[in-house]
Parts: C-alpha cells; sequence; structure tokens
C-alpha cells in the first residue's frame, strides 16, 4: 500500500495528515513548523511515503529544502492551482486543507513549482527591500506635497537634490509647517541613505553574478531588471524550451473555448509579478528611448504598435524579451542583435 502525505503550513504549527492509496485518511497531527520536527515525524512513521506535498507559501521553500535533503520525496504545489482545487471545499481550516493536499498528492493532480536555490533567494530578498525602501521614500514626498496643498503651497517639479530646498522654501515662516517638514525631510534622508546603499550593493552583485552580468548585455536591460530575470529563472535547464518563459511569467493571453465560443483575453499575469513588471519596463525603455543594437526588434514591436497599439505592443516586446534573455542563460551567450529579431 502506498502512502501519501499533505502538509498545510503556518507560522508556529503545521496541520500534517496522511492518507492510503484509496484515499482513507490514515493518520494527523499537529507539528511544530521547523524542519527537524517535520522530518522526524515523517520519519516516524512505520510506512514509507511516496509523495509529501506542501503548498507553496513564506516557510514551505525553507521547509521544502530541507524534507528534499532529509531523502523524502516531497512536492512544492503551486498556490493557485491548489486554492482552485479546495474552492468546492465548505468549510476552509488547516486541518481539512492538509488533508486536500494529501489526496492532490494521491491523485497526482497538482503542478509543482520549482524550488529556488539559497543564492536566489538572497537577490530577490534584497530586491525586494531595495523596492520598499524606494516605495517608502516616495510616500514620504507625496504625503508632503498633500499636506502643503492644504495650504496652497505647490512643490511642483523638483528633483532629488532639490526637494528638500522647496519644501524648507515653502513651509518658511509657518512654524507649524515647518515642523511638519523638517520631521519628515528627516524621515525620507534616511531613506535615501539606504536606498542609494542598495542601489551600490545591487550594483556590485551584478558585477559578482556571471548570469545577470550576461544579461546586461542586452538593451535596455539593467542591473535591476538582470537580477531580477536571473534570479527568478534560477535554473534554466527547468523550462523544456526558451518560449515557455513567456506563459510561465503570465505575459501570453487567457484562452476561452468551449462550443462554438473560442477567444483569447488579456494577458494571464499568473506567474512573478516582479518580473512581468520588470520585463515591460525594459520594453517601455527600449520603445521610447534612442538604444543602439535594438533596431530590428524595435521595429518588429513598433509594427505591432501600428496594427494594436503601442501598449500591446510593449507586453508582446517584453513577453520577447522573456525568450530571448532565457535562450541566453542557457546557451551562456551574450546579446545577439540580428538572432533575437528572428
Amino acid at each position: 500500500m502506498e502512502y501519501y502525505a499533505g502538509i498545510d503550513v503556518s507560522l508556529e504549527y503545521s496541520s500534517v495528515c496522511v492518507v492510503d492509496g484509496t484515499g482513507k485518511i490514515f493518520r494527523e497531527a499537529k507539528v511544530a513548523s521547523d524542519p527537524a520536527a517535520l522530518i522526524s515525524w515523517l520519519k516516524s512513521l512505520d510506512y514509507g511515503l511516496s509523495r509529501v506535498g506542501l503548498e507553496a507559501g513564506p516557510l514551505s521553500q525553507w521547509l521544502y529544502a530541507a524534507i528534499r535533503e532529509a531523502g523524502l520525496a516531497v512536492e512544492l504545489l503551486e498556490t493557485r492551482h491548489v486554492r482552485k482545487a479546495f474552492e468546492a471545499m465548505p468549510v476552509k481550516s488547516d486541518r481539512n486543507d492538509a488533508r486536500g493536499i494529501a489526496q492532490l498528492m494521491r491523485l497526482g493532480w497538482f503542478r509543482p513549482v520549482h524550488c529556488k536555490s539559497m543564492d536566489a533567494q538572497e537577490v530577490r530578498a534584497v530586491l525586494t527591500a531595495r523596492k520598499l525602501v524606494q516605495t517608502k521614500c516616495q510616500d514620504v514626498e507625496n504625503s508632503l506635497r498633500g499636506i502643503l496643498r492644504g495650504f496652497g503651497l505647490k512643490v511642483g517639479k523638483t528633483t532629488d537634490k532639490s526637494f528638500a530646498g522647496r519644501i524648507r522654501e515653502l513651509v518658511q515662516g509657518h512654524p507649524s509647517l515647518e515642523a511638519v517638514g523638517e520631521a519628515l525631510l528627516s524621515v525620507r534622508a534616511v531613506l535615501l541613505k539606504e536606498f542609494n546603499a542598495f542601489e551600490k550593493r545591487v550594483r556590485a552583485m551584478v558585477r559578482s553574478n556571471a548570469k545577470a552580468r550576461l544579461l546586461t548585455s542586452t538593451p535596455a536591460v539593467g542591473p535591476i531588471v538582470a537580477l531580477t530575470y536571473a534570479s527568478a529563472i534560477d535554473d534554466p535547464a527547468r523550462f523544456k524550451s526558451s518560449k515557455d518563459a513567456g506563459p510561465h511569467f503570465g505575459l501570453t493571453p487567457k484562452k476561452y473555448q468551449s462550443g462554438e465560443t473560442d477567444y483569447s483575453g488579456r494577458i494571464s499575469k499568473i506567474g512573478d509579478a516582479a518580473v512581468r513588471e520588470a520585463l515591460y519596463q525594459a520594453a517601455h525603455v527600449m520603445l521610447t528611448k534612442p538604444l543602439k543594437g535594438c533596431s530590428q526588434l524595435k521595429s518588429w514591436a513598433m509594427r505591432i504598435a501600428k496594427r494594436a497599439g503601442m501598449s500591446k505592443a510593449k507586453v508582446a516586446l517584453a513577453r520577447k524579451l522573456a525568450v530571448i534573455l532565457h535562450r541566453m542563460l542557457a546557451n551562456g551567450t551574450p546579446f545577439n542583435p540580428a538572432a533575437s529579431a528572428a
């Protein structure tokens, strides 16, 4: 008899369910969300497990790596598919989720997702923190503009260097506004300092990362786009074809076909949103800036723009860039303008 386990991971404790080959629940438990505790519990069973499954989440990659290293057959499941499979459940609970995951393991109705390497996770952590600091800095600036606007004081266009001086100029002679302005400008100064430190770190990471350095040979692909894409791909060999990169990052249209109805909609937007945003930004720069070495790609996209509009052209170019960048990583070759336009 074969046995399958499903783990619903929570911050402190995880629900575990084991079912046999017929779907009968064999054992259930609450186990600490710690690799050692989960591995000990799974290995304490008197029978071998054919598969262990857990849904992708904040702790899942850490647990998955440890469970796999312990020699157990473990699968990391795509959250979107798990949620769709559980929609018919009348009661949502950790226990029921663990039961559901165990049944998915038994039936094979799941799509495994790639567990990123530790290096890729560290790169993503730096990029996420950089983005957070950048967003908070912009929030402070927008808050200051909004506060002063209420008093008829318009900041207008500024640069990073001129923003603080313009704020101080506007609030001069207003004691309360001066206090507010200085407080928020102090916060902004700290955030800018940390953001600039992240910028230096990102550039250093690109110099030491062969994959990201290779991607920067592509016009419009800078350090952020290169690191974002390289860390998301992680292992190029996990894709059977470079053409799979576009759908993987949600850059291909949804398709609906039933009976006489058959149509394609907007892009699916599944997968990594950060990669999708980075590729779209690269496409935007390529189409709107005078860059060398990408004239054929740009001409291809502009033909689409004339037919379907600039927005769709940028999406199409982002999708093409996803394919090109993957091919570069898979082959270990720099950007080739002639080959990329094919």
